[in-house]
Parts: structure tokens; C-alpha cells; sequence
């Protein structure tokens, strides 16, 4: 299917292949396993502590491309001179309230007043291990963000200026933003989006590309499978960092959360050029798998070239050289 704009039914949007989020039938199974479940779903023991070096930033990427994974999908991307923030969750939580819901497994490794000066802030979809709100609020006030740029998908510009955002742009899918040298491509995703049973896909999901002068990186954000893939790397591509997620599955919500096997085969299936980058994975309990198992069947494939950098720590992108830090097994 011809990768193109989004398309409506009513209020709601759609996915570009048909695609199914879960019925009542499978919360009565969840629920089930949830209660009888024996895994380790979170850290006996809490990782870390994680420390970033703030003054790693002073100086830009000798490679031309660094990022810092600060867990799950927020990431602080530098590429080709341009700083990006993607995804940003500081919450204690990836839940509408701060009591309860799937807590985080460790401490951000950079507090937000320690952010270096932000271009871009770039956000993928409204759910909450992806949008936080606290976050979002503080960011607006901050000095590092005064000037960057918000791109995001349709429909989420208004809550980001009902928090203070002033500088919104909303993309549809194939639509392009320029931010100096980096060009931003919204692209479909396999997902939904929503805050509350009663306003899922009222606003857009996307997966990017960032695309500066030396680098091409692909953000998959949350996805299912989909033959869109192929057709984005051959369009997009080739691309030196593809970040793919790899946890938060179950084959009861496939179509929407691909994990690790399906992040390989769609991998794969873009041409393996660079490196993957697994996110979505290690800060929350967001489904029944342990929280180790998608980290885990990534480092048991072969022929896989992978990014997998300890929380906190910027890490260059280059030259296809790996990194595989077992920060996990500790």
C-alpha cells in the first residue's frame, strides 16, 4: 500500500492497514494473566543510579550524530548541529495520575534544568509513556526550549498550548518541517492514539525521519508490523540509525506493539543498512512479558547490528560500530 496523508472516518482517524487495538474480550484475558502472572515484569532492584554529563554537550558529535537514550523512548538526539528531544516522559509515572499506574524503573539520568539548548522537540503520539504532561509544562518554561521548535501530529498542537507550547507545527503524514539544516518527515505508524477510552484516534500517530546534510535517522516511535516499512526505507533511506521499538508486546495487541522478533523482521526488511536502535523498552511495565525478555532475544539474534547504549550515556553513531551495554543484566 502507497505510503500517503492519513485518513478519517468521522472524527477518527485510520491506520493505513487495517488494524485491530483490542476489544473487551481481551481485557477480561489480560486481566486474567495479569493476576496470575509470575514473571519478573519490573527490576528486583532498582538499575543505576544513571548520571548523565551535562558538559558532554558543550562540544558538538565528532561523528556528526550522538544520542542519549534517557529510557523507554526518550531520547536527546544531536544531529548534523541540530539538537532534538524526542518523546520527552520525566514522570514518575506513564499514567494520568501520579499515584498509580506502571511506575518508572529508574531516576532520569538528567534532570530537565540540566537539558542542554533544544532546536527540536519532537513528539510522536499523546499517550503517556510518550507525551508527559509534567514534562511537557516544564519544558515550556525553560530556558533550553525557549526557542525550539514543537513538531508533532495533527491534533496534538492544542493540548501543547493548553501547556504553555508556543511554537507548535502539526504534521500529517509524508508532510516535511525544515529546522535549519534537518529536514522532519512525518511518516505512518501502525498504532492509535488517545488518553482515555472515549477519545481514542482523535488525534494522529506518526513514526519520522530526521534527515540532516551527512545523517538520515528513523524514528519508528510505536508501531505494529506493516509493509510500509520497506517502501519508507526505499524512499527515506538509507538510514544510518533506525529505532525500532521491542517491548510492551503480547500476540494480543500485535498489530499495534511489534516487539523484538517483529522489530528484527521489519529491520530486516528496510535493508539492514546501519544500525537498529531498540527503544519502547526498560523504564515501565506496560505489558506481562519480564521486563528483561526483549533485550534479551535482541542480543541472542545473529547478524544484527544494534545500537543498545546504557541509559544516559551519549553515544556516537559511527561508522556501523556497535554498541551492547548489559546494563540490564546487572
Amino acid at each position: 500500500m502507497p505510503i500517503g496523508r492519513v485518513r478519517r472516518q468521522g472524527k477518527k482517524y485510520l491506520n493505513p492497514v487495517p488494524t485491530s487495538v483490542g476489544s473487551a474480550s481481551v481485557f477480561f484475558k489480560v486481566l486474567y494473566r495479569y493476576l496470575t502472572n509470575r514473571e519478573e515484569r519490573t527490576p528486583k532492584r532498582s538499575p543505576g543510579p544513571f548520571r548523565t554529563d551535562a558538559r558532554v554537550y558543550e562540544n558538538p558529535p565528532a561523528s556528526g550524530l550522538r544520542v542519549t537514550w534517557m529510557g523507554h523512548s526518550s531520547t536527546l538526539m544531536e544531529i548534523d548541529g541540530v539538537k532534538v528531544l524526542i518523546d520527552p516522559v520525566w514522570e514518575q509515572r506513564a499514567a494520568p495520575v501520579e499515584w498509580a499506574g506502571p511506575k518508572r524503573f529508574f531516576a532520569p539520568p538528567l534532570l530537565l534544568e540540566e537539558l542542554p539548548h533544544i532546536d527540536v522537540v519532537l513528539l510522536s503520539h499523546d499517550h503517556y509513556d510518550h507525551f508527559g504532561m509534567h514534562t511537557m509544562r516544564r519544558l515550556a518554561q525553560l530556558e533550553a526550549a525557549a526557542g525550539a521548535q514543537w513538531v508533532t501530529t495533527l491534533g496534538v498542537g492544542k493540548m501543547l498550548q493548553e501547556l504553555g507550547v508556543k511554537q507548535v507545527k502539526e504534521l500529517d503524514w509524508t508532510e516535511s518541517l525544515q529546522i535549519g539544516p534537518l529536514t522532519l518527515t512525518a511518516l505512518p505508524a501502525r498504532h492509535f492514539s488517545g488518553r482515555s477510552l472515549f477519545n481514542r484516534f482523535e488525534t494522529l500517530w506518526a513514526s519520522f525521519v530526521l534527515a540532516g546534510p551527512r545523517h538520515r535517522v528513523y524514528y519508528g516511535a510505536d508501531s505494529g508490523e506493516w509493509e510500509g516499512f520497506q517502501e519508507i526505507a526505499q524512499t527515506y533511506g538509507p538510514f544510518n540509525l533506525t529505532m525500532l521499538e521491542i517491548g510492551a508486546f503480547d500476540p494480543l495487541w500485535a498489530d499495534i506493539h511489534m516487539g523484538p522478533d517483529g522489530a528484527v523482521r521489519m529491520f530486516r526488511a528496510m535493508g539492514s543498512r546501519g544500525l537498529m536502535m531498540p527503544i519502547h523498552w526498560g523504564l515501565f511495565d506496560l505489558a506481562l512479558h519480564p521486563w528483561r525478555q526483549p533485550i534479551e532475544r535482541i542480543f541472542a539474534t545473529e547478524d544484527l547490528r544494534i545500537l543498545a547504549p546504557e541509559p544516559g550515556l551519549p553515544t556516537e553513531v559511527a561508522d556501523d560500530s556497535e554498541v551492547r551495554s548489559e546494563w540490564w543484566r546487572r
